[in-house]
């Protein structure tokens, strides 16, 4: 069923993008009620317009009917965000969300593969976490950047765990974790491998967590430096820390929506 619901939402996403008009530094669509297409909670979907309502980024909205589904459109503009998150000599990689409604199938996987806390690293805004939290799940968020952490206070419309920290030296110990999946902020090639060594480093630390789950960003774009193991920018440091690709979905994000593909989400575990 979520792989079904993903290529629906791409198809979606590829509908939108064809005709829509408008000028907004960024955009996206989230259904107003539940369908055949999108068959998510009446409840669900409100929480997701709810976070999109008052999240500061977005600057405008108006209904649109897309396909066969009738839709909000979210307009923004992340500039301010952007350039705050690059200016930290820790940072490793700026400010560029996913769409929320992928957020939500992204989370909904990682709740069907039975993990039940997620840790959403170099979060932005917080909308992992905060999906997780509307399926019921524990989540935290961590995030190196003030202004954004001071944003996704604004938005604890559930409580996801805001948490102002580099993710490399953030003591995961003291969250007493038991089956979590952690979601990597940003691309291989622009930062993520970084990111996602030192939080290795940290995780490898842990002696009693043994089921844990990773999710990576990829990109097939010729823009970035292919890997040489493949996994859509990640193969090299897959293999390297003994994990194995266990399923890949393509979902939309804000620097795909231009683009002929989405972005591949690697679900990877321990060998």
């Amino acid at each position: 069923m979520i792989d079904v619901l993903a290529k629906n939402l791409v198809h979606l996403k590829k509908e939108f993008a064809k005709n829509y008009a408008g000028k907004s530094q960024i955009q996206e669509v989230i259904p107003i009620a539940t369908s055949d297409l999108f068959p998510t909670p009446h409840q669900d979907l409100e929480l997701l317009h709810q976070f999109a309502t008052k999240n500061p980024i977005y600057y405008h909205s108006f209904e649109t009917t897309v396909g066969e589904t009738s839709c909000i459109v979210y307009e923004g503009d992340i500039n301010k965000y952007w350039l705050n998150s690059i200016q930290h000599g820790s940072s490793h990689a700026p400010f560029s969300p996913t769409w929320i409604m992928s957020a939500y199938v992204g989370v909904l996987l990682a709740k069907e593969l039975g993990y039940t806390e997620v840790i959403d690293i170099g979060s932005g805004d917080g909308r992992i976490a905060f999906c997780a939290k509307v399926l019921d799940l524990e989540s935290y968020s961590i995030e190196i950047d003030s202004m954004l952490v001071e944003l996704q206070k604004l938005l604890t419309i559930l409580d996801f765990h805001p948490y102002c920290s580099d993710a490399v030296t953030f003591d995961y110990s003291s969250l007493n974790l038991t089956q979590p999946i952690f979601f990597i902020g940003g691309l291989a090639q622009m930062g993520g491998t970084e990111l996602a060594s030192g939080v290795f480093d940290k995780i490898d630390s842990i002696s009693n967590l043994t089921n844990v789950g990773w999710v990576f960003a990829g990109t097939h774009s010729q823009k970035y430096s292919s890997d040489p193991k493949n996994e859509a920018g990640w193969g090299t440091l897959i293999k390297k820390n003994n994990l194995k690709s266990i399923q890949t979905i393509s979902l939309p994000t804000v620097w795909t929506f231009h683009e002929p593909e989405e972005t591949p989400y690697i679900f990877a575990q321990r060998i």
